[in-house]
């Protein structure tokens, strides 16, 4: 407690308390969401487990604010907006940030991983059959989409960010046009052109966050500035909704911005125009309590509980399906598994006792992994290979100068190198079909691209390429 008073003081006056508040909720909200509407039962006698909502019709309506995966992307925006711009007026550059950024991102998916491929390596040396121990991998394993998504709108922020400042709002209405078309894709052929729209949507998104953050300089351009007034609220909300009405009833869209089995499209994979309506809808409320929220996080409880969630957020998201296996395999050993009919009173009744259960299981994980996220801290200055550490520097002469320069241009493609291996070792492992035959749980090809790209970008923090 006397660590979150210390850090709770020591808040910058300019910070923006909402935005850690917004990431806070929708990671409470993504865990308490899957946890609730997970349906366990057994399947040639062995526990599996999926979603109840094709039989809770009743709740899709509720997905229209339960999918945050958009609230992480706008919060993700304008924190990548306001650490990039803080990084370069340190005179910091764009590739230093990038790979700086990964640490926090990178250290705790790691870790899942790695504890994951080593648990499974165990279970398949002691018998166990690769495809179940595949299956439990990839339940595992779920989160991990949205990180495939989110290391690649990092990676494009620095030149995300300055088609901002250039073009402003029209970005991410030119990226909900890219959306739209494949959406054309799906529904008329062909079908691969939706295949963007992972991109493209969350691009969107994520561009809003840039003209929040700029929202802070009246002195911009009105097109790259986010109106963050009430009256722009309620409109955003009005607009979004009945938008999201229309595509839902009068258009080809489900309901349910999650996924439902036997629906003709997914809104939410890809992501359709009927998400971005529906990521609209949640702007307009999310300005709308700007004030509220505010004034409520000037007082000092309600801040340091989100700074403690916001110190192991990615933990928390990373691990909760997790705490769900080992529940259930808990109960499973123990021979009182409860697999009551989804909707019915027992059901209903389970949930509560479940919930506790799990909150319980996650909490001894994130006391285990926690701290290696919550270690990572961003420096106080300019850092990273392509960055001249402050005060450190000798003097250097032309040719010294010209070799630092080349380094630094190095870094670059490096950087970009570490990140596509990053994406592409998570999307391996995301694409590869649940029943495989794998003794580690993860195809190999994947783990080897992961690691190899995080490997790469823990040798550029710490200055590896950039010296002689």
């Amino acid at each position: 407690m006397r660590r979150l008073r210390q850090l709770a003081e020591r808040t910058p006056p300019g910070r923006d308390r909402y935005v850690d508040l917004l990431r806070a909720l929708a990671i409470a909200m993504v865990v308490l969401g899957h946890w609730g509407v997970t349906v366990i039962g057994y399947e040639h006698g062995r526990p599996s487990g999926h979603s109840a909502l094709p039989d809770l019709p009743w709740a899709w309506p509720l997905t229209w604010v339960a999918q945050v995966m958009p609230v992480f992307f706008l919060v993700g925006g304008y924190a990548n907006a306001a650490s990039l711009a803080a990084r370069r007026a340190r005179g910091g550059t764009a590739t230093g940030w990038l790979v700086d950024r990964s640490a926090r991102l990178v250290r705790p998916t790691t870790a899942l991983l790695l504890v994951l491929a080593a648990g499974a390596a165990v279970a398949t040396l002691r018998g166990a059959d690769p495809a179940q121990v595949r299956t439990v991998v990839w339940f595992a394993t779920i989160p991990l989409w949205f990180l495939v998504a989110y290391f690649a709108v990092v990676a494009l922020t620095p030149p995300m960010y300055a088609l901002h400042r250039r073009l402003g709002l029209a970005v991410p209405a030119a990226l909900a046009g890219l959306v739209a078309l494949g959406d054309l894709g799906r529904l008329l052929g062909p079908t691969a052109l939706a295949d963007g729209n992972y991109l493209f949507a969350w691009l969107a998104v994520h561009q809003l966050g840039f003209a929040w953050y700029d929202a802070r300089s009246p002195e911009l351009p009105r097109r790259r500035r986010l109106p963050l007034s009430r009256r722009a609220g309620a409109t955003l909300l009005a607009v979004g909704l009945v938008a999201l009405v229309l595509l839902a009833t009068v258009g080809p869209y489900p309901v349910a911005m999650l996924h439902v089995a036997g629906e003709r499209l997914d809104n939410a994979a890809p992501p359709s125009v009927a998400l971005l309506a529906a990521a609209t809808t949640q702007l307009g409320l999310i300005l709308l309590l700007r004030g509220p929220a505010g004034r409520l996080l000037r007082r000092p409880g309600p801040w340091q509980a989100v700074i403690a969630v916001n110190a192991v957020v990615l933990t928390v998201f990373l691990w909760h399906l997790t705490a769900a296996i080992l529940l259930v395999g808990l109960l499973d050993a123990l021979g009182v598994l409860p697999t009551p009919p989804v909707g019915s009173a027992i059901w209903w009744a389970w949930r509560i006792p479940w919930l506790a259960a799990l909150a319980v299981v996650l909490a001894a994980l994130v006391a285990v992994f926690g701290p290696i996220e919550a270690r990572t801290r961003r420096p106080a200055g300019p850092a990273g290979p392509p960055d001249r550490p402050p005060g450190r520097a000798p003097a250097a002469g032309a040719g010294d100068r010209g070799r630092v320069a080349r380094r630094g241009r190095a870094a670059t493609p490096l950087a970009v190198t570490g990140y596509a291996a990053l994406v592409a070792g998570l999307l391996l492992n995301s694409l590869a079909p649940k029943s495989a035959p794998e003794p580690l749980g993860l195809p190999a090809p994947a783990l080897v691209a992961y690691l190899a790209g995080a490997g790469l970008l823990r040798l550029l923090r710490s200055g590896w390429g950039s010296r002689g």
